[in-house]
């Protein structure tokens, strides 16, 4: 009895959401819900409700996804899809529906983009397959540009070339200052309330000075924090050139590292402060 209640309360759930059920799955026997998402043209969201369609019994748990839909009305998968249970279901696709914002966008159409069977993040609409002649003119723009480039470069370097140069015998350099053990600062732990349920993706900080957000490029959604202030984190995009041991794994570090990667929260508004 406890896997039809769980089914009952499933569809429940997403009936109560909007959600629609497929007529088929093309690629299993579990029912698929979608609907449009609230504010993002040709994009749904879709969840595969674990039921199977024959026994209606619960064989899994419930994954969301969200999905583009192209000129050629092909859905195109734009974010991974994550699983869970009826308890976060309603958080998952509220998450889902934010991630959208961070998917790229093609700079020719503006349909979403998507990674291919290769590996490569390309445009979902394949707006590729129509420039044609535009190449054309796009070279003889860029070649243009170059040589105005190459114009500023050669004026730069006469311009160095005209300045007067100090001989080194009359340079003047600042003394060094010893440092004493006193002045020296004590490493200090910052840490973050990081929380189950946040949407995040990550910046790099070195020596105390913030150097790249990579919102857009990264995403995740926080799963559970530990009282040691371990952070498991479903990683639900990253197109960056940082693998997955590299992203962040906790909810604080010390100033004695000199290159950081720290979690910024995207859902609501979280400071990073030493420790107290």
């Amino acid at each position: 009895m406890k896997p039809k209640q769980s089914a009952v309360r499933r569809k429940a759930i997403l009936a109560n959401d909007g959600f629609r059920p497929h007529n088929k799955n093309g690629v299993g026997t579990t029912i698929i819900y979608s609907r449009k998402h609230p504010t993002a043209k040709f994009v749904r969201v879709v969840v595969d409700s674990g039921i199977d369609s024959k026994t209606g019994k619960v064989v899994g748990k419930v994954g969301v996804k969200l999905c583009y839909v192209n000129r050629q009305k092909s859905w195109r998968e734009i974010t991974t899809q994550i699983f869970t249970t009826n308890t976060g279901l309603v958080k998952t696709i509220r998450a889902q529906e934010a991630a959208e914002k961070f998917v790229k966008t093609c700079k020719h159409c503006k349909a979403k983009k998507f990674t291919a069977k290769t590996g490569n993040v390309v445009c979902a609409n394949a707006c590729w397959t129509a420039w044609g002649g535009k190449k054309k003119s796009q070279n003889t723009t860029k070649k243009s540009s170059q040589k105005i480039v190459a114009q500023k470069k050669a004026a730069t370097t006469q311009k160095k070339k005209s300045q007067k140069v100090t001989p080194k015998n009359q340079r003047t350099y600042p003394l060094n200052k010893r440092v004493g053990k006193s002045s020296q600062k004590k490493p200090q732990k910052i840490v973050a309330e990081i929380l189950p349920g946040d949407l995040v993706s990550i910046e790099r900080i070195e020596l105390d000075q913030f150097k790249e957000d990579y919102t857009g490029k990264v995403l995740g959604i926080v799963m559970s924090v530990t009282k040691d202030g371990r952070v498991n984190v479903n990683w639900t995009a990253n197109t960056s050139n940082l693998e997955s041991f590299d992203l962040p794994f906790t909810n604080h570090y010390s100033t004695v590292s000199r290159h950081v990667l720290r979690f910024k929260v995207l859902s609501r508004s979280v400071e990073w402060a030493e420790a107290a």
